[in-house]
Parts: C-alpha cells; sequence; structure tokens
C-alpha cells in the first residue's frame, strides 16, 4: 500500500517503544503524515527503499541508537549519504558521546533525545525540526 502522505519512520527494537511513540506521533499529527515502523535498522533500509521506490517522501526518521545489528548512528550516517534530506532524531539510554557527535557530524542528526522518552519533548522537537525543514 503507497501512503498519499509523507512519511515519519520510527526504528526501536522494543516494539512497546515503537508502539507508543507511533501512538503519540498519530496523537500529535493525526492524518498529516504516515507512520512506519521497524523493528531493527535491516528492516528500515527496506522500508526506506520500497518508499523510495515509490516515490513517497520520507521526512523524518526518529531510530533508537542500541540495537542488535546495527547501531542508530552508524543506520542513520548510511542513511544520510543516500538521502541527506531526511530529518534524523536519534533516541538513546546509552549511546556515546562519541556515537552522538558521529551522528550529528555524518548523519547531519538533528536531536539526540534520551531514553525514558519523554513524549512531549519528542513530539516539540519533531514540530520543531520540521518547521525549520521548511
Amino acid at each position: 500500500m503507497k501512503p498519499d502522505k509523507a512519511v515519519i519512520l520510527c526504528v526501536d527494537d522494543e516494539v512497546v517503544i515503537l508502539n507508543s511513540v507511533k501512538k503519540q506521533l498519530k496523537k500529535a499529527f493525526g492524518d498529516t503524515y504516515s507512520y512506519e515502523i521497524a523493528e531493527s535498522a535491516d528492516e528500515a533500509l527496506e522500508i526506506i527503499e520500497e518508499l523510495n521506490d515509490e516515490k513517497v517522501t520520507l521526512l523524518l526518521i526518529v531510530s533508537d541508537w542500541l540495537m542488535p545489528g546495527m547501531k542508530g548512528d552508524e543506520f542513520l550516517i548510511d542513511v544520510h549519504q543516500k538521502f541527506p534530506d531526511i530529518i534524523k532524531i536519534m533516541l538513546t539510554g546509552q549511546a556515546s558521546g562519541e556515537a552522538i557527535k558521529r551522528a550529528k557530524e555524518q548523519a547531519n542528526l538533528y536531536c539526540c533525545l534520551y531514553k525514558p522518552l519523554n513524549a512531549e519533548n519528542l513530539i516539540k522537537t519533531i514540530q520543531s525540526s520540521l518547521a525549520n525543514h521548511g
């Protein structure tokens, strides 16, 4: 199914967090956007390729840092190399300052938010990133 709206993608290996973030986004933004979720960086990369193939705009990615396989900073850097216009927000409970710095420098990371996640902060961060993105 091809979303007819720009997409916000949430990536986290914890399904509870994914569902919670998706619910908060729907509550805040309603039908303005489509929402996709992925439980790993690999799954997210597949979704990104599909959206790109279908010419659907992926506006923003909210990604966890600590995931099996590929860490959030590596994932966002990888995405940035192919799709530099996507806004990137990273969530973390454990990311090192080095990983955050690398994501800021190499993935143009918009913001890093710390877990436990404050839904209000997340929504405000997304709103400001979209406003600044034009």
